[in-house]
Order: structure tokens, then sequence, then C-alpha cells
């Protein structure tokens, strides 16, 4: 396994939102977090990835207990998080913002090609690349969020929402790039509000409900439930 959770407890403030849950991904695998509204979807990327410190349980990354690890050392060992919304700095151009995505490097020969490796996979990117981030649109500023990964090239990528507010048109490119960096290695745990698209693109999936499991299986089981269509899935 390349990334185990287990009894994981984590709120905010007094309020506790995840419940002892539990889930892995083993080396390669995309993993699709569903649920309502409120299920505590978002907080297990955020209590996994050290944005908020969890009270309870385990995250074994790479066979090592780093729960207590913050976002930074984390990093550096491979496991990076991408989250939804605010996920770029606006007030940077382009440019500064793949320079920043790629500063813990600390390699600077190895960051130069790995601009350069988004430059050429990204004209949109390219084009603007001396602009303000704010200038680009919702679609391409979620490229160049997920262009940090293919900078660092991760061993496992905490993706929160990333088809939020997308057109249809550009959520089909982002899950297609997705599922690219996942064949060429980088591992996913994502969480979703489209249940139906990632479920589709993910090797397996887990539904929360309340901050605590409810189901598991593999993406197509979990398609085919009767009970995920129905509650989840609109069908």
């Amino acid at each position: 396994m390349l990334l185990e959770v287990d009894q994981l407890t984590a709120g905010y403030g007094p309020v506790t939102v995840l419940h002892q849950v539990s889930l892995g991904l083993s080396e390669g695998e995309i993993v699709c977090i569903i649920g309502p509204n409120g299920a505590g979807k978002s907080t297990v990327l955020r209590a996994v990835t050290g944005q908020i410190e969890p009270s309870g349980g385990k995250v074994i990354f790479r066979g090592e207990d780093v729960i207590h690890l913050n976002m930074e050392k984390k990093g550096r060992k491979g496991l990076i998080f991408i989250p939804q919304g605010n996920n770029i700095f606006p007030n940077l151009t382009v440019l500064e913002n793949l320079e920043i995505a790629g500063s813990i490097l600390r390699d600077s020969e190895r960051l130069s090609h790995g601009i350069e490796r988004v430059l050429r996979k990204f004209p949109m990117i390219n084009e603007r690349k001396k602009r303000p981030a704010r200038e680009l649109s919702g679609g391409q500023r979620q490229v160049l969020a997920l262009s940090r990964i293919l900078i660092l090239h991760p061993r496992l990528v905490l993706l929160d929402e990333p088809s939020l507010g997308l057109a249809p048109l550009v959520v089909d490119l982002i899950f297609k790039e997705i599922q690219e960096m996942n064949r060429n290695g980088i591992s996913f745990l994502l969480v979703e509000q489209n249940a139906r698209k990632g479920l589709s693109v993910s090797h397996r999936g887990c539904v929360l409900e309340l901050g605590r499991n409810r189901l598991t299986g593999t993406g197509q089981e979990l398609l085919n439930n009767k009970d995920v269509q129905r509650l989840y899935l609109g069908g």
C-alpha cells in the first residue's frame, strides 16, 4: 500500500467531522471519495496532508506514519495536496506560480526542466506565462494548478474537487490529464462532487456519510450499486 488511513478522527475546533475513517490506496491507483455535502470528504484530504491536525488515527505513507508531519515535509516525501478553488496565486504571473509550485525541489535544473515541460504541454499556459494568473479562465486556472504535478512528479496527489465550476468540455480535459499522469506513475486520492465522473476514472471508490465509512468498492461496482445510483448519481 502506498497510503493507509487508519481510524482517522479529525475536525475543526470542538467539532469532530471524521469518525475513525479508514481507507487505502495502492501504488498506481486512482481512488475517489464521494458522498453528500457535509460528509467530511475534503476534511479527509486536509487531515491526511497536514492542513489540519487529526485528533486520532494513523496516516501511513510509504510505510511511515506521517500523521504529525506538516505539508512541506510530506511534499518532500512525495505527497502533495491541490485544494479546490483558490489553488493559485492570482496576483503573481503564471510563470511565478510555476516557480513557487516547484520551490520544494531544491534543484534549479529539475525545476527548469519541469517548467519547460509544462509550457510545451499546455500552449494556453505558455502564451500567458508573463500575465497575472488572475486573468486566466477557471479552466486555465485548474490546468495551472495541475501543472505543479508535472513539475514535482510526486508519488501521490490529493486532489479536491478538480471539476468544480468548470464547463463539461474542460472537465473532460482535466480528467484526461489526471488519467495520463496516472499512467505515468502518479497515484491520486481525489474528492469529486461529480460522482459519476470521478468513479468512472477511478480504480476504487469510497463513500462517506456523516464522517464515517459507508461503502467501498471498485469504481465500476459503485457506479452499478443501486443505492449509490439513487443517492449520489441522480438515478
